[in-house]
């Protein structure tokens, strides 16, 4: 076998463009100031807005009776043309970070940019060179940045968990995490915990085995990894067969940035179905720690409590989406989870034990939870050959764009796809690099709409929903000034009333939704950005827009000045 060939490095795109190549110094981020995110509500400084996930701003110069103003303020054009896995699969699902007026952004082709948030003029620009032959599961994508310690972290598509200059964009550090013959490739936004950055794992698609990485934040030294499924002698490993195959190829990717509590060091980080996703019979057992939320040890990377949604995945159900914490009246530590299969979970994070759980979706058909947490699957591909029709589909009730959770009203916003599919099951011995699916999987076309359900997560209540045509495929977000942000597939970016879900205001933007929206402000004003552009995997949970309009542009809605 011969060595891989990475790629070069990339033209610096300074010289081939009107980029400054400079953006102002800000003061810097670390921990502590992370930490305390919501003290400065003009700044978005993590993935979330805050470790805790609630992607909620306290920021209400835009409210009810204001919103019905919103203009755009600027438009950035990202210039996406898709070469990685085809010029169809890319798709904008970044959550843009702003310091002190400076936007931190990436995009599909492995770009980052650094923008001044009150204009949209590019500052400086990041292109990694990312090689074509890159196997990726799910489009061309990356879920944005982490800013700390005076540099902007981003994982690449080949792998890379690379360190740049916050200020020039210049690379400072460049490490391989991954092998990328082997499928594993990188789309997660990284997350700066004291001086680590945290990473996890994509690929499982193609049989890698799943972990997430801690590195030293000014070196780039590794400081621990967190396998996601055990070898033999590890706790877990009794849930996989003892045959040196199937848990080495048993997938659990952590491809979605984890929540973090700082009082107990624990990260809560979701993991990746198990692989092949739809033929169980080549891994029979529970297939820890597949399909679960796993509490890691910032410190150590242990894992100290688990919990798994779906035992012995046999319908794609990876539990990658967020885990959102909040506490109960009484105190009590709570984390709140919508899985793929369509059920909403509750859990006291200090020890895993479930509090509740209960359907979030109209139609779940492959199996039921009950009120103690027993599963019992009831339909499933386990016959060669033969088509088995399921809800919710491979995408499930909720895809990884995130729920929010609002404190004023005590409600979390869920993004909700009602689609199902059809799997049939087809064996595939095990190829490096190879999609080791273990079904060929057909997505309903025609029968499919969503909705934004407002759920009291300390009742399991419903108190509210917006219905929409078509599933739901970005995250929410909820603010101080009574208001939930949504985009659409078709386009459309609305603003719902908090407490009762009436459309208050919208704009169409030309292209769908599936990314995360981001509230900032500068010099009193208040911002709202948020990329759009249609693509990635989407034939996975709404086939019935592959023709629609790509698109790539990040756009930032503002009051009018006077």
């Amino acid at each position: 076998m011969t060595d891989y060939v990475d790629a070069g490095e990339a033209i610096p795109h300074s010289q081939l463009s009107a980029v400054k190549g400079i953006a102002p110094a800000t003061t810097n981020v670390d921990y502590e100031r992370i930490r305390a995110a919501t003290s400065e509500p003009q700044n978005w400084l993590t993935y979330y807005g805050t470790y805790d996930g609630k992607r909620y701003s306290t920021l209400d110069q835009i409210n009810k009776e204001t919103v019905r103003r919103l203009s755009p303020a600027w438009v950035f054009q990202a210039g996406a043309t898709g070469m990685q896995s085809g010029a169809s699969t890319y798709s904008f699902e970044a959550s843009p970070l702003v310091v002190e007026g400076v936007m931190y952004v990436s995009g599909p082709d492995g770009k980052a940019w650094a923008i001044d948030a009150t204009t949209g003029e590019e500052l400086w620009r990041y292109k990694h060179a990312s090689p074509y032959d890159v196997s990726l599961c799910c489009g061309n994508v990356n879920r944005g940045l982490a800013v700390g310690h005076g540099k902007v972290y981003m994982y690449t598509l080949n792998a890379h968990i690379i360190a740049l200059d916050a200020t020039t964009g210049e690379k400072v550090w460049d490490i391989t995490n991954g092998d990328v013959r082997a499928g594993e490739s990188g789309s997660v936004a990284p997350l700066v915990v004291k001086d680590l950055v945290i990473v996890g794992s994509a690929g499982g698609e193609f049989g890698v085995r799943g972990h997430l990485d801690a590195f030293d934040a000014h070196t780039g030294e590794r400081r621990w990894r967190c396998y996601t499924v055990p070898k033999p002698g590890e706790p877990g490993s009794e849930t996989w067969p003892d045959d040196g195959e199937a848990w080495q190829r048993g997938g659990a990717n952590c491809w979605v940035t984890p929540t973090y509590d700082p009082e107990l060091e624990l990260l809560y980080q979701g993991t990746g179905n198990p692989a092949p996703d739809f033929d169980g019979a080549v891994r029979p057992g529970d297939n820890l720690y597949t399909d679960s939320v796993v509490a890691v040890d910032v410190n150590t990377g242990e894992i100290r409590w688990h919990y798994q949604f779906t035992p012995h995945d046999l319908w794609d159900y990876d539990s990658t989406m967020e885990n959102l914490l909040f506490d109960a009246p009484d105190g009590r530590k709570l984390l709140a989870h919508a899985d793929k299969n369509g059920y909403f979970f509750v859990l006291d994070r200090t020890n895993g034990e479930l509090v509740r759980v209960f359907p979030f979706v109209d139609r779940i058909t492959w199996g039921e939870i009950t009120p103690e947490g027993k599963v019992t699957p009831k339909i499933y591909p386990d016959e060669e050959g033969v088509p088995v029709h399921f809800w919710p589909g491979p995408a499930g009730g909720k895809e990884w764009t995130h729920m929010s959770y609002n404190p004023h009203t005590g409600l979390i916003y869920v993004p909700v796809q009602e689609v199902g599919a059809t799997a049939t099951r087809r064996r595939r011995e095990f190829k490096e690099s190879i999609p080791y699916w273990g079904a060929g999987v057909a997505v309903d076309i025609e029968d499919f709409y969503g909705f934004v359900a407002a759920i009291d997560p300390l009742t399991g209540e419903e108190k509210w929903r917006w219905n929409n045509e078509y599933p739901m495929c970005a995250s929410t977000l909820t603010t101080a000034g009574g208001l939930v942000f949504q985009g659409t597939p078709t386009g459309e970016f609305v603003a719902l009333d908090a407490d009762t879900g009436e459309k208050l205001w919208s704009f169409q933007c030309g292209s769908g939704h599936h990314s995360s929206p981001t509230p900032f402000s500068v010099n009193g004003r208040q911002y709202i950005a948020v990329p759009t552009g249609w693509g990635g995997w989407i034939e996975g949970f709404l086939p019935g827009l592959l023709g629609a309009a790509a698109g790539d542009a990040l756009f930032c809605f503002a009051l009018p000045e006077d």
